[in-house]
């Protein structure tokens, strides 16, 4: 399941790292919405959401599937500016069409909504799918999604009030804080880009994204995604955006008419990214949901064992140890070392270790 944005052609220089203001403060507002996805900004959200004026607080509520799981797609800028004001009055410039489709995606969920190029603005039939669809998500969104039809200025000018509230009531002091380090990891991937190429600079965004190089498909970068999409960036270049408060996710948006966008976790300092596809999660979960695997897994989790001593321990034949012994270290679950003639397997650890915290940030990505 992938995400593939076409780039063949694509100069490098339009593959362009920037901050910004906006894209972070949707981060900070699903950080606020799904603590569960972020433990480690519990206590922030805890303490934020203690202070925030009831009214406000009311506001939130209203609109947060805008930014609880999927992202409308006006709240990650493709050409980002130094402050959530000029952000905004970019959004301001965004018809009212392309507006009301973007937060219906998200309203009504995302990929729920197709209207065949028909809008919900003008055309009675789509108008009523996409109220349909909101009315089955839930009351809250029935009802934004109602307003939203009825009075697009109204909630235009509402949701950027709220944003803007949320730059006073919170996001401008963590802003201030995590400003400079946005900064700084846009600058090295830009330098990497200028000095290596796109693949290596992609490489160092996030092991969840992959650059396909120049061949009979084409460019091409690979995001590991939900869906299987496929959208070009050939003209239009790509932008990344990195974030803080956003990890672990990696969120892209990439709708029809729009630049493609992904906001890409910034790594903790002195950590390093070993972001894994959901490929490799699944060959890992395969390989020890066998009874034999795990048993040979226990038993090299406690010493060394060569094939043969394998066999003997569980009664197995050989080749059959090696057939184990093969599609686990195709999931890089064991360590091979040689003592002269024999071969000795043993457990890496530290993948059992953070195979639980693989899987859960490759299901949340």
């Amino acid at each position: 399941m992938t995400l593939r944005i076409d780039i063949t052609g694509m100069p490098p220089e339009r593959l362009r790292f920037a901050v910004s203001p906006l894209a972070e403060l949707t981060a900070m507002l699903h950080a606020l919405a799904g603590t569960a996805h972020h433990p480690r900004f519990a206590a922030w959200a805890l303490g934020v959401r203690g202070a925030l004026r009831p009214e406000l607080a009311e506001r939130l509520q209203e609109a947060e599937f805008l930014w609880r799981s999927s992202r409308a797609d006006f709240l990650l800028p493709a050409r980002p500016k130094a402050s959530l004001k000029e952000e905004l009055d970019d959004v301001d410039r965004i018809d009212d069409a392309a507006y009301v489709l973007s937060a219906l995606v998200t309203t009504c969920g995302s990929n729920r909504v197709h209207f065949g190029g028909a809008s919900p603005l003008t055309d009675p039939t789509a108008r009523e799918r996409a109220l349909d669809q909101a009315q089955a998500r839930g009351a809250v969104q029935e009802a934004f999604a109602e307003r939203l039809l009825s009075d697009t200025t109204a909630v235009r000018r509402r949701v950027r009030e709220t944003l803007e509230e949320c730059g006073e009531a919170f996001f401008d002091a963590a802003w201030s804080d995590v400003v400079g380090r946005l900064a700084a990891d846009a600058q090295v991937k830009t330098d990497l880009r200028e000095r290596e190429g796109i693949g290596p600079a992609l490489a160092a965004v996030s092991g969840a994204v992959t650059y396909s190089s120049p061949g009979e498909g084409g460019e091409s970068i690979v995001v590991d995604k939900l869906q299987d999409n496929a959208t070009s960036a050939r003209t239009a270049g790509v932008t990344l955006i990195p974030s803080v408060f956003g990890s672990p996710h990696l969120v892209a948006v990439h709708a029809p008419g729009w630049r493609p966008v992904m906001q890409y976790p910034v790594a903790e300092p002195g950590a390093l990214d070993h972001a894994l596809s959901m490929e490799i999660i699944e060959r890992r979960l395969q390989a020890l949901a066998h009874p034999v695997r795990l048993r040979l897994v226990r038993t090299l989790a406690r010493s060394p064992h060569t094939t043969g001593e394998l066999a003997g321990a569980w009664r197995l034949t050989a080749p059959e140890v090696s057939r184990h012994l093969a599609v686990m270290r195709k999931a890089g679950l064991l360590v091979a070392e040689r003592r002269g003639r024999y071969v000795y397997y043993s457990v890496d650890a530290s993948v059992l270790t953070t195979l639980g915290t693989d899987l859960l940030s490759a299901v949340l990505r």
